[in-house]
């Protein structure tokens, strides 16, 4: 059992630290939702007065927050908990963020004495709340092989991509490919649905044959091809179309910064910048599938 500060409770960080204390730890929670609290409170967490109660003598310190701006805000501002954090202690963010911000966290935590990894993940909410994510790590190996276990309870697969920083370059590669399967298949199954076909059947179809991919199999993006994804619950819960595109501009700074050629994350970059300014920002990413509907003349 180990002691664990779990800030941030959304759609994935809520799930991920219910987990933790299914698996019988002790874990301390904060988060600016009353009601994000008070649900993990149900399940058998510790509520925390502030971020800086939440890391009090605790083993682990976890945070899972939407952006770089909240990550810097709650460790390393005027009001972060920078200097809270026990220097025996491990810290694991596993927000999506710039590798830049990672590093800098890396650093900044350094010279205080306390320990950090960057550990993103991938596996969606129902990842999330079936503990199967896959967390993606850059940092020592040593605290990364210390975090496996507490991991473990939260997750199926952890890999270690690198060093500080790494995690987070891995994790926007997948988002990016991730981003552009989903267009692709939507986009496949819209042209099979105007032509008369039953979506279902050919997603059935090319799951049997070259086009198959884990869109298709694991979160079809048309309604009612498989139950249990936001697809089939009105594209509600899941990951929002806003953080795809969060996500998608990290990876397009970081092929600028690299000087990597990205000609299909640019072209998916602008599908679901468009597809969030049609008012979809707060729908699951697989809503994409809504912007390639057929526009038949009047």
């Amino acid at each position: 059992m180990a002691t664990i500060g779990f800030i941030g409770l959304g759609n994935m960080g809520g799930p991920m630290a219910a987990n933790l204390v299914k698996a019988g730890n002790k874990v301390k929670v904060f988060d600016l939702s009353d009601d994000a609290v008070a649900a993990l409170v149900a399940e058998g967490a510790e509520q925390a007065k502030s971020a800086a109660d939440a890391v009090a003598d605790v083993e682990f310190v976890i945070s899972m927050l939407p952006a770089s701006k909240h990550v810097r805000s709650l460790y390393l501002e005027e009001q972060g908990i920078k200097g809270a954090i026990p220097k025996s202690a491990l810290v694991i963010d596993s927000s999506t963020i710039d590798a830049a911000t990672a590093r800098e966290l890396a650093v900044e935590l350094n010279k205080v004495g306390v320990r950090f990894i960057d550990a993103p993940v991938s596996g969606g909410t129902a990842g999330a709340k079936s503990g199967t994510l896959t967390f993606i790590c850059g940092g020592d190996e040593a605290d990364i092989e210390e975090a496996r276990a507490v991991l473990g309870q939260m997750g199926k697969n952890v890999f270690r991509a690198g060093e500080h920083g790494a995690g987070q370059v891995a994790k926007i590669c997948n988002n990016m490919l991730l981003a552009i399967l989903m267009a692709g298949t939507s986009e496949a199954l819209q042209l099979g649905k105007a032509n008369g076909l039953d979506p279902k059947v050919l997603s059935e179809i090319m799951l049997q044959s070259s086009g198959r991919n884990w869109t298709l199999e694991v979160y079809n993006p048309c309604p009612h091809v498989l139950e249990g994804v936001p697809s089939s619950n009105n594209y509600q819960g899941g990951f929002q179309v806003d953080l795809m595109k969060k996500d998608l501009g990290l990876a397009m700074d970081t092929a600028e910064q690299s000087g990597a050629v990205t000609a299909l994350g640019k072209l998916v970059q602008s599908l679901y910048s468009e597809h969030s300014s049609e008012g979809s920002g707060k729908k699951d990413f697989s809503s994409i599938f809504n912007h390639f509907e057929p526009k038949r003349d009047a």
